[in-house]
């Protein structure tokens, strides 16, 4: 871990541990991929039909969400492609976006199997609580300051956080009427600049802090993790969650932040949400987006949404682990 990164000493409980900069492609910053096309694929007209034949394949086996496989689901030029895609995403800038799935005149359940069919060429689907391989982004009239539910069920904007897996992928099936925009973030390269310029906090966010994972009011819903760990690799990993991070605070067991973790917070939340690093995606119907939660943060802007139910915006997501292990940084 040490050859990988160069950086100031500092005690961590019995021993010691090195909080320096971290390399690798997963560093970019907003400013300088904005205008790049390197990170958008087009599906072409012989992918789109691959799509379309395999959701009928899956669909006239009589195949559940839960039951289907990468191989029921053949896709012979789209998957060699995908199987690339993996690559960039665990190894190199550590985001997609898919354009132009076939997603116009699916129902719902269409959609659901086309997006866990890519998803299964890219990684295992985990599943989101009760069993489910999916989970549907939309709004259903929760407070956003409501501690008894999630995130991805109201309007309000999110706070920067990664999902706790390798990979998260969203299908827009369709956008709202206006705001929902998806923004992103390298936390390598917001890592970098809190090392660079604040040594000190960078050492509190590699200490343990509590979450919440809204699962009830007893101590089993509330666990400690650090936001930064480094492998023996040096490869970085970001666990980060403003929100379920402040709920945890209803834990009767949960101690207050301490004046250095509420600093530490306001200085990521100021940095994620700086144009310098910060990059914005506008989710047309038919994109599809893959992060790797380990190395990028997201978030979303508040949304305003059509009348109509047929017309309200709502996006599918998969919860992905690669078979992928990840290499040190170069």
């Amino acid at each position: 871990m040490e050859s990988a990164r160069e950086g100031t000493r500092f005690g961590i409980g019995e021993g010691m541990t090195v909080v320096g900069e971290v390399r690798g492609a997963g560093g970019w910053c907003g400013a300088e991929v904005v205008d790049s096309d390197d990170w958008r694929v087009e599906l072409s007209a012989v992918h789109q039909a691959e799509l379309l034949a395999a959701v009928g394949a899956v669909e006239s086996a009589g195949l559940g969400l839960a039951d289907f496989s990468r191989e029921d689901f053949p896709l012979p030029t789209l998957g060699p492609l995908l199987h690339r895609l993996v690559d960039e995403l665990m190894d190199g800038r550590g985001f997609v976006l898919l354009q132009d799935t076939p997603v116009d005149g699916l129902s719902e359940r269409q959609c659901e199997i086309l997006a866990l069919g890519v998803g299964r060429h890219v990684g295992r689907t985990v599943p989101q609580g009760a069993g489910k391989h999916l989970q549907h982004v939309r709004d259903l009239g929760v407070a956003p300051s409501d501690s008894t539910s999630y995130s991805y069920q109201h309007s309000g904007r999110l706070g920067y956080h990664a999902d706790p897996n390798d990979v998260v992928a969203l299908l827009c099936i369709r956008p709202a009427k206006s705001g929902g925009l998806s923004c992103i973030v390298s936390s390598v390269a917001v890592h970098n600049e809190v090392v660079r310029t604040r040594p000190d906090l960078a050492e509190v966010l590699y200490r343990p802090w509590w979450r919440d994972r809204r699962s009830g009011d007893g101590p089993d819903s509330f666990y400690e993790s650090p936001v930064y760990t480094v492998d023996s690799a040096g490869a970085l990993s970001t666990s980060y969650g403003p929100d379920y991070m402040r709920s945890a605070l209803r834990g009767a067991h949960v101690p207050p932040f301490t004046p250095a973790q509420l600093e530490a917070m306001e200085l990521l939340d100021r940095l994620n949400n700086d144009r310098r690093f910060m990059l914005a995606m506008d989710l047309r119907a038919g994109d599809m987006q893959f992060l790797n939660n380990h190395v990028t943060l997201h978030s979303r802007t508040e949304y305003v949404d059509h009348p109509e139910p047929e017309r309200r915006r709502d996006l599918v997501r998969l919860w992905l682990n690669t078979e992928q292990e990840r290499h040190a940084p170069s």
